[in-house]
């Protein structure tokens, strides 16, 4: 008997006062969302109060907060803990995401088939504004190799969405803390010889003015973790 599919959503959110009410707004519109668990990265702006209010309107939007400022992928192990869905997503609080490209994503999910569904901002030709030539760049080259180091070739490793089985996301054991979740995530399906779809999606980047949050730094972070994760592992 095939399992009924459902899907939750988890938006790990920090100081997003302006964006975070129009960001589930849009999230709210869809049909296929039975489960939204915001997560606060223990702001010190005004969101948790908003994140608050929207909780207290809708039975199917649930609040947590992490002890301190711990970093996205902390945030998104947080909100694991209370989805009770058999799908997630990651949906980022700041607009750079379109909530319209969920559902195609949703129907490439097999239900007696494992895989990860991963949103592309490169296939495909559908609307997209990059602001910053150096993060477009580094996300190209860090997408080659990780793709050489994992005999895997993919086309955006740092796309923010990613729809996964419940089960299967909570077996691999998240480690890392910021945005390199992505990485440790697609790097640990590879290695559990899990199918990866990719999709194309929208994207409208952020200017660094709307608190766009990527920097260099992490960039060599990301470097860091697709070797430390990679099938061909040099700190081993």
């Amino acid at each position: 008997m095939t399992k009924t599919l459902s899907l939750g959503v988890i938006v790990p959110f920090y100081n997003e006062e302006k964006f975070l009410e129009k960001s589930i707004s849009r999230l709210l519109q869809l049909d296929i969302v039975n489960q939204i668990v915001l997560v606060d990265d223990y702001s010190t702006d005004g969101s948790y109060s908003i994140a608050e209010n929207i909780s207290s309107m809708h039975n199917s939007i649930f609040l947590t907060q992490t002890s301190m400022n711990l970093g996205k992928g902390a945030a998104v192990k947080k909100g694991l803990e209370l989805i009770s869905t058999t799908h997630v997503i990651v949906h980022d609080a700041d607009l750079e995401y379109f909530p319209e490209d969920i559902p195609e994503m949703f129907n490439q999910i097999n239900p007696d088939e494992d895989c990860l569904v991963l949103g592309s901002r490169t296939l495909g030709s559908k609307e997209r504004t990059n602001l910053y030539f150096f993060t477009y760049f580094g996300n190209k080259v860090l997408t080659i190799l990780f793709s050489i180091l994992n005999n895997r070739k993919l086309s955006d490793i740092a796309s923010c969405y990613w729809l996964v089985k419940v089960e299967s996301l909570k077996k691999i054991n998240l480690s890392e803390k910021g945005f390199t979740i992505e990485v440790e995530v697609l790097s640990k399906f590879i290695k559990n010889k899990i199918n990866i779809v990719e999709v194309p999606i929208k994207y409208h980047a952020r200017s660094y003015e709307d608190g766009k949050k990527i920097k260099f730094k992490d960039g060599m972070k990301i470097l860091f973790t697709i070797i430390k994760f990679s099938k061909i592992n040099i700190f081993n």
